[in-house]
């Protein structure tokens, strides 16, 4: 059986293992956090290098892409350093290929109730998911992008996505270099929710982007919302359905009751080509088409 795992960063709390048929073939994925422990998960790479398929690197990337443009995130790249032989993927990937469906299947599912509440979108971080974020402008939305504010707390909100292009080439060669922390929640941190920026909640119809950035400063009131997003457990479903959303959109499919996050679901895809290798954005289109797999639909309220 082919074997992927994710190795996170992020709460052990999350950890799951499950096994899939995907094109007729046994997978096992499994994810493994390691609440906030770089080291330790490093750790966790050495053991297991050359005894899996495909890695993928969870609760961090190694970097965005931002319009073709390649930006490290300097911080993360110790973490892998003792991956020699088994293929890592961080999810970008995915990120770039299935996550830019998710508004014209938005408009299919749910397009009357969306433009009566007007196409506005709030995404928390658009540089890590550049494929979603112009595919939202493309689709006609609204569009607010969180990066200064959610990233690095800068009372600024982002209104188009020639800007968001701009204030990537400015920050991200500075926040490339940042201690991975200060710009994302890991460990107990991702548990930790403090109410923020919630005129911008309130203005969007569709909020999306990463699930912990979401619920790290949502308000208590979302009444009518939709949620776009990945990594979905199901207390994480249950608190966006206490707090009134309406709909839940994920952008990896549900397995055995959660969503895995886009690194996990690329790292299986990677395993189940026996490639040895990454895929790349076209060899992922072909496999996702392939397989059927679209954004994941559920009416929370």
């Amino acid at each position: 059986m082919k074997r992927a795992v994710s190795i996170s960063i992020g709460s052990s709390k999350r950890n799951k293992a499950v096994e899939v048929t995907l094109l007729g073939e046994k997978v096992s994925i499994e994810r493994i956090g390691t609440d906030g422990d770089m080291e330790a998960a490093a750790l966790k790479y050495k053991e297991l290098d050359g005894t899996v398929d495909a890695f993928g690197v969870g609760g961090a990337d190694l970097g965005a892409i931002v319009d073709g443009k390649w930006y490290a995130l300097h911080s993360v790249t110790p973490m892998v350093r003792y991956v020699k032989k088994t293929p890592l993927v961080d999810g970008g990937g995915l990120k770039n290929t299935l996550e830019n469906k998710a508004p014209a299947f938005l408009d299919e599912k749910i397009g009357d109730y969306i433009n009566s509440r007007g196409r506005k979108v709030l995404v928390t971080l658009g540089v890590d998911r550049w494929g979603l974020s112009k595919a939202f402008a493309d689709a006609g939305y609204e569009t607010i992008y969180g990066d200064l504010m959610f990233g690095l707390d800068i009372p600024i909100a982002i209104h188009k996505i020639s800007q968001l292009k701009t204030v990537a080439a400015l920050m991200m060669p500075i926040a490339g270099r940042l201690p991975f922390a200060w710009i994302y929640p890991t460990g107990e941190k991702q548990e930790k929710r403090t109410p923020k920026w919630g005129k911008y909640y309130a203005w969007a119809t569709v909020i999306a982007g990463d699930c912990h950035y979401i619920k790290r400063f949502m308000p208590d009131d979302l009444t009518g919302k939709v949620i776009v997003t990945n990594t979905t457990t199901p207390e994480d479903v249950a608190q966006f359905k206490k707090a009134g959303v309406k709909y839940l959109v994920t952008t990896t499919p549900v397995l055995e009751g959660r969503s895995f996050g886009t690194n996990m679901m690329e790292a299986a895809l990677v395993a189940l080509s026996g490639k040895g290798r990454a895929l790349t954005w076209p060899e992922l289109t072909e496999m996702l088409d392939k397989l059927g797999f679209e954004p994941q639909l559920q009416e929370l309220n």
